[in-house]
């Protein structure tokens, strides 16, 4: 009986994050860009980590892993803080503008691979 409440409570918990999930459709991988800068802001939770970041040209929107994905690689919340300096390797949006999803990220000289 607990193993069952156990279970229910957990399905429950992750529904609303895979609910919340979208499709990597909307971003375009044959324009791919690499993005540099100081990060802005930094949403380290689920369903992705996002942070914004502060490039030559614009502010980008870049939108990160899972945070189980992230942690597991070494990518902490500390590494995507508030003022480190960032580089961001990803395929920009079709739907939204100034945004993107990283492929890869470099910070302090520590490469992460997003997928």
């Amino acid at each position: 009986m607990r193993l069952c409440v156990l279970t229910a409570t957990l399905v429950a918990a992750t529904a609303g994050g895979a609910a919340a999930h979208h499709g990597w459709g909307s971003y375009d991988a044959n324009k791919p860009v690499t993005v540099t800068g100081a990060i802005l802001t930094s949403k380290y939770e689920n369903p992705h980590a996002t942070i914004t970041v502060k490039g030559n040209d614009k502010v980008w929107t870049v939108t990160l892993a899972p945070t189980f994905r992230m942690i597991n690689r070494g990518a902490t919340a500390e590494m995507v803080a508030v003022g480190k300096i960032i580089t961001a390797y990803g395929y920009p949006s079709t739907a939204a503008k100034d945004e993107m999803r990283a492929e890869r990220i470099t910070v302090d000289g520590k490469t992460v691979e997003m997928r």
